[in-house]
């Protein structure tokens, strides 16, 4: 095999002891180079280890295996078969002390690490073809959707362990500028790239058409930061379908959750739920939903599909009250399960929680408004009409008895009036209005 080989850098030094398992091999070239990156995540999150051919020392992919510290041998092409860089492979792995060597040779396909390893046991050959897992050929049974912004730091860890739960990964990039895409593409996921920001709302809607699009059973929606544990996914799902339940949420607030929250949170969210229920119309303590801000949810067929459609959801971070919504006015189901966030993770993606909540309760508000201007407006208003009324009263009766006219007292008792009845007014109208758009 002289000839064909020349190394310009790293060396696969003979291993102090043999291995348990066999290596996994791959050649980088011109051709596969945007697909390196991923089948390395994948081959290394399951406790393998990988010796990498490059054809060239910039081929893409090799790079980021020397971050890895992923040994790789540069290799340059001749006119001789590419047999003989993995027999040169096969006489690295063999250095280094592995039982054998798997050919991985289609990095489009994902390697049955497990199977594989019971090939190489079974076969006389040191370099062996793996085993696959089968090509997805039909519509996704569970598909995972990320929404992410500037997540380039987490990205990858959080697309590797969804994708052992989830037949597809859909990463929605909203505009980041960091090498999100490019990460999350290496990973083994799909990318949707929006041209701009359209927030965090604008990022669900694209989620849900595409999942609608696809034919997904299960919607799993989960942030890119790793605050979230893929680990759920299967609960989540075995939860959906054991109840029939249209929505899943996990909770923060839920039996066996772990999740450490700092006090000026657990307090505001108390809060936003107690709004988000209130304007529900859910008042029983059993029927509330504990964790209505929570991001990380599953849908069925049924709500995917109605999702997709619903254009009155926000593109901010109010959608996912705005779900909450949709869900009550079509009569979803909705399950919680405890999950544990980590707020402790590193480049955690989070906003100004006094910002966010207030953009929040601003927006219960625009929907109560919306959708109940009768609790919202006429309540309130016929209130103030009575209290203006008394005020009036307590005014005529004080000149009766006195002989002198209070002003002060007049003032604020046509104020009172005057604001009641425009806002009890003004909440029929919109009523009337509401009650005839539907």
């Amino acid at each position: 095999m002289s000839g064909i080989r020349t190394i310009h850098e790293e060396e696969v030094a003979p291993g102090d002891q043999p291995k348990q398992r066999p290596a996994v091999g791959i050649v980088a070239d011109s051709q596969n180079g945007n697909l390196v990156a991923g089948a390395i995540l994948r081959t290394l999150d399951q406790g393998y280890g990988l010796i990498i051919a490059a054809t060239a020392p910039d081929v893409e992919g090799a790079e980021f295996a020397r971050l890895l510290d992923v040994p790789v041998l540069t290799v340059e092409p001749s006119a001789r078969p590419k047999t003989d860089i993995w027999g040169e492979l096969g006489t690295a792995a063999r250095e280094a002390g592995y039982p054998g060597l798997l050919r991985y040779d289609d990095l489009s396909l994902s390697i049955d690490l497990e199977e594989s390893e019971a090939a190489v046991s079974e076969s006389g050959a040191y370099v062996v073809d793996p085993v696959f897992h089968p090509r997805s050929t039909g519509t996704p049974d569970v598909l995972v959707a990320i929404p992410a912004y500037n997540e380039g730091a987490t990205i990858a860890d959080v697309v590797t362990e969804a994708r052992e739960h989830a037949d597809e990964i859909v990463v929605v990039d909203d505009g980041s500028d960091d090498g999100t895409v490019e990460t999350a593409r290496a990973a083994g996921a799909t990318v949707i790239e929006h041209d701009r920001n359209r927030g965090y709302g604008g990022a669900l809607k694209t989620a849900f058409a595409e999942a609608e699009r696809a034919g997904a059973e299960h919607l799993v929606v989960l942030d890119g930061d790793g605050q979230h544990d893929p680990g759920d996914i299967p609960q989540f799902v075995d939860q959906q379908e054991s109840t029939e339940a249209d929505i899943v949420i996990g909770s923060r607030f839920g039996p066996g959750s772990e999740t450490q929250l700092p006090r000026y949170r657990r307090v505001g969210l108390r809060l936003v739920n107690v709004l988000t229920n209130l304007s529900l119309g859910v008042v029983r303590k059993g029927s509330r939903i504990k964790d209505t801000q929570s991001g990380f949810r599953v849908y069925n067929r049924r709500s995917i599909v109605s999702l997709a459609e619903d254009d009155s959801i926000g593109n901010e971070m109010g959608a996912s009250t705005d779900i909450l919504y949709h869900a009550h006015r079509h009569g979803y189901r909705i399950e919680e399960v405890g999950t544990t966030i980590n707020y402790d993770v590193a480049d955690a993606n989070t906003q100004n929680p006094v910002s966010h909540g207030l953009h929040i309760v601003s927006n219960i508000l625009r929907t109560v408004e919306r959708e109940h201007p009768v609790m919202l407006l006429g309540i309130p208003g016929v209130l103030s009409t009575l209290v203006g009324l008394g005020f009036g009263y307590a005014t005529f009766s004080n000149y009766l008895n006195s002989g002198s006219f209070p002003l002060g007292l007049a003032v604020v008792s046509v104020f009172f009036a005057l604001a009641g009845i425009l806002a009890a007014f003004t909440g029929i109208i919109l009523h009337s209005l509401e009650t005839h758009a539907q």
